[in-house]
């Protein structure tokens, strides 16, 4: 019996990626990217510039040359009016007049001076003419059947003599024989002489922005050194090495992203510390009424007696935490837009509302100062919160029989809700953080039972309206909790 023979395809091995090149880095960077593409764009104006300078600088010659072209011919139409206006006794055969203008002007280079006389050439300047001007070329027979001044140019298939510019001018002698004064120009030369400018010009630029390349993309190291610190410090960067900063120099964009990257550094350094400290003081709060729970369940036994008194323990220990759980909860909600529930509050009636609640707080002497008139617009049931944590905290900070004071006043535009206190005050070292969640007076008479919530779901509150708390207090004075609120609280939160 054959058994079946079964085959499996080779293991394929992981392609793995090849190492980069210290050009493929190089061409990796950003600022080499940038410098290439400003390179780019600089070659490219060149490129588009050439055939601009090379239009422009021909018409420039071109305008040039015809220049001086018109004032050859005007040289020698003002020495030919000044013949033919001599007498006739005294005027020289016309011979005789262009061989003396002749000798006495040379024209400008590229430049013919020629003269025809009964059809055929009697005098040139320079005596040796390409073939296109002699005689018998097409152009010099079109010149013989002018009979007006004329002003022209040809164009040529041969470079050694490019497009032909000239201009005629009419004169007869005596015997009313025509003739005719020719002013040439062959531009074959100087276009030459302008495109090896233009030459010049596209291999200087181009060296040029090869050099600028090359000392720019040296320079560049140093203006994109935050750029590479902020690189660098974000790799670093852990739960452990929050406090990584970058080096700010000098000003501009570089310098305001190092600023920016530093301050959103502080901004989550602050709030991981926070987060780390909430963490670590809720799991206490949190783990102390289960310890009490737990430790107490262990060695309940079958008395009655001991397990309802263990029962009851188990309960007040729930609803503490259940009080945490529902600090927590109002902290967190206080973050979202829809947290207050705006109403128009009677500022007396909600006053002396209050001042009924907080009198069964605790046996003190409690009293109602300043009822100020008026309206407010907040979340009624917020602000009662607010205000009765501050009086609980009074209470808790005081001996029976002692005075709490609750009052309002107006300050301009807000007003001021305060609690004041007889109590044994809080030290300028607890003063800073007193509103900070989970934060206690640590020189006071005796600790808050709560857990340190009360004073932040304050804050909280208030800030929500667009208001703020003040604390000022004494050590064995007392103290003076402050909600100041704007009568009409911000929409939206400042950024």
């Amino acid at each position: 019996m054959k058994l079946p023979i079964t085959t499996s395809p080779p293991p394929t091995l992981p392609v793995l990626p090849l190492p980069k090149t210290w050009l493929r880095r190089l061409l990796d960077e950003t600022r080499t990217r940038i410098l290439l593409l400003y390179a780019a764009t600089l070659l490219s104006a060149i490129a588009v510039s050439i055939p601009l300078f090379r239009y422009f600088l021909f018409s420039e010659i071109d305008a040039r040359v015809r220049s001086d072209l018109r004032a050859e011919r005007a040289a020698f139409q003002a020495a030919y009016d000044d013949w033919e206006a001599q007498s006739p006794s005294d005027q020289p055969a016309l011979t005789r007049f262009i061989d003396d203008y002749f000798a006495s002007k040379i024209p400008e280079d590229d430049n013919f001076h020629i003269v025809l006389l009964d059809g055929d050439i009697y005098r040139s300047n320079p005596r040796a003419l390409p073939e296109i001007l002699q005689i018998d070329s097409d152009l010099m027979q079109a010149i013989l059947t002018y009979d007006t001044a004329v002003e022209d140019s040809v164009a040529t298939n041969a470079p050694e003599i490019g497009r032909i510019l000239y201009k005629t001018t009419l004169i007869r002698d005596a015997d009313a024989s025509r003739g005719t004064f020719v002013a040439v120009h062959l531009s074959a030369g100087e276009q030459s002489e302008a495109l090896v400018g233009v030459w010049v010009f596209f291999k200087v630029a181009s060296g040029v922005v090869v050099i600028a390349f090359v000392l720019a993309w040296l320079g560049s190291r140093q203006l994109l050194k935050p750029v590479q610190q902020l690189s660098t410090a974000a790799k670093e960067i852990n739960e452990k090495t929050l406090s990584q900063r970058l080096e700010v120099q000098g000003s501009g964009e570089l310098a305001e992203l190092a600023k920016t990257f530093n301050a959103m550094m502080d901004r989550v350094q602050h709030a991981f510390e926070t987060q780390q400290r909430f963490i670590n003081d809720a799991s206490h709060e949190l783990r102390t009424p289960l310890t009490i729970i737990q430790g107490h369940l262990e060695i309940m036994d079958d008395d009655p007696e001991e397990q309802a008194e263990t029962i009851a323990l188990v309960m007040d220990e729930l609803e503490r935490m259940g009080r945490f759980v529902s600090d927590l909860l109002l902290l967190a909600k206080s973050e979202r837009p829809d947290f207050l529930q705006l109403e128009m509050i009677d500022v007396p009636t909600f006053m002396e509302a209050l001042f009924a609640k907080v009198g069964t707080l605790a046996e003190r002497t409690w009293q109602l100062q300043n009822l100020e008139q008026g309206t407010l617009v907040a979340d009624r049931l917020r602000l009662t919160g607010a205000l009765i944590n501050l009086a609980q905290n009074a209470a808790q900070h005081t001996q029976p029989d002692a005075l709490i004071e609750i009052g309002v006043e107006r300050l301009n535009q807000k007003l001021r809700f305060w609690v004041r206190d007889t109590g044994s005050g809080i030290s300028a070292a607890d003063q800073a953080h007193i509103f900070d969640r989970f934060a206690r007076a640590s020189h006071t008479r005796r600790r808050s039972e709560g857990a340190g919530l009360g004073l932040a779901i304050v804050k909280a509150i208030a800030e929500a309206h667009g208001g703020h708390v003040e604390l000022t207090s004494q050590l064995g004075v007392g103290s003076t909790f402050s909600v100041i609120l704007p009568f009409e609280p911000l929409l939206e939160k400042p950024a």
